[in-house]
């Protein structure tokens, strides 16, 4: 009797021997959860570390937490420019008194944007890419300090029912982004290829030259160099045909985004998301144009009000179309762009200038009166 009660405290002896095996299985998972972890501490702290280094030597700042919020609520009132799919961007004021743009990453996937952003950004420097100040990391929340453009992004002015973007700044806002591209295909450490190149992307500072922003899908590659990747990546819309189709991404690929960028510019066309119906019906309608089959003011942004000049305009649809060419073989490299570009921003700068010297030499031209002198 004491025998079965002996029995029925402890169980059966197969289940005391699994009670005694699982306890060492259990020690060994929660050993290997302990190491796990540590070990991703570690890599995190030593890629933080690598950030920090990056940063020292490039001349960004490494901000704190407290100066980060302390721009963001300078004067109590916290000012959101934009909100984007990885976070929200806000107006920063440092002790300085200088005017910045903080882009605040809240979504927790963020982390490999925001190192591309960093390692890219403390790399490249030119005048028409947005300029990256300094960064910030604390726990899981990251900060990057960016030059402020007062006059927001592209496509803010495009949606506007009154739009005072003239045909000259359009001109210079399309060589500008040319010119940014040229210098990222040309980069001393490979093609550097944007992958996002969008109308949100691009920003206007207060003479609204173009600034190219948002570096935190960019890919570094050899200039004639195409690489197949898993994840297709970009904006719906903007997209290469064939990246999207095979994943194989080129430097061809920025020329296809920018070739529709190109048309929303010439035509104004107001979408805020752009998807595959829209693009395809804008490229149609461009080609169509190009070749004659519709007049030019059937593509032309009726907000310009026909102040344009009809054979840049036609110059520039052309350059456009190529770079929307279904096939990157079909494409134009970004070098002939930003030349065709250029050579019709500076014909047009010619023009405006002797349109201004004529309007002053007509205003400044006293009237001529002829007079007789009083008699001695």
């Amino acid at each position: 009797m004491k025998l079965t009660k002996k029995m029925s405290i402890f169980g059966s002896p197969g289940s005391l021997w699994k009670s005694l095996l699982s306890v060492p299985v259990v020690i060994l998972a929660i050993l290997l959860v302990v190491i796990m972890v540590k070990r991703l501490s570690k890599k995190k702290l030593r890629r933080q570390a690598n950030l920090k280094e990056i940063a020292a030597w490039s001349g960004l700042y490494w901000f704190c937490k407290r100066e980060i919020e302390n721009a963001m609520n300078y004067g109590g009132e916290k000012i959101c420019l934009g909100r984007g799919s990885a976070g929200q961007v806000y107006r920063g004021i440092l002790p300085s008194g200088q005017l910045v743009a903080i882009k605040h990453l809240t979504k927790s996937n963020t982390s490999e944007s925001f190192t591309r952003e960093v390692e890219g950004l403390s790399r490249l420097r030119h005048p028409n890419l947005v300029c990256l100040f300094g960064c910030c990391i604390e726990g899981d929340e990251r900060y990057l300090v960016y030059e402020f453009c007062a006059n927001g992004n592209l496509a803010q002015h495009l949606l506007r029912r009154d739009s005072h973007l003239t045909w000259e700044t359009r001109v210079r806002i399309l060589r500008d982004c040319s010119y940014a591209l040229k210098y990222l295909h040309h980069h001393i450490e490979g093609c550097v290829v944007h992958r996002d190149i969008k109308l949100t992307n691009i920003l206007l500072n207060e003479k609204y030259q173009a600034k190219l922003s948002d570096f935190g899908l960019a890919k570094v590659m050899g200039i004639k160099e195409s690489k197949v990747f898993t994840d297709v990546r970009g904006t719906i819309g903007y997209m290469d045909p064939e990246y999207m189709s095979n994943a194989k991404l080129t430097c061809a690929s920025d020329v296809y985004s920018f070739g529709i960028v190109a048309l929303q510019i010439l035509s104004g066309q107001k979408v805020i998301e752009l998807d595959l119906d829209a693009r395809d019906q804008l490229t149609r309608k461009a080609r169509d144009v190009s070749m004659g089959k519709r007049p030019l003011s059937d593509f032309e942004d009726p907000r310009l009000n026909g102040k344009v000049d009809k054979t840049d305009f036609e110059a520039i649809l052309q350059i456009a179309v190529l770079c929307v060419a279904k096939s990157s073989k079909g494409r134009p490299t970004i070098e002939l762009v930003f030349e065709e570009l250029d050579k019709v921003c500076r014909d047009t700068e010619t023009r405006m200038k002797q349109k201004k010297d004529e309007s002053l030499s007509t205003t400044s031209t006293p009237s001529s009166k002829s007079s007789k002198s009083a008699p001695l």
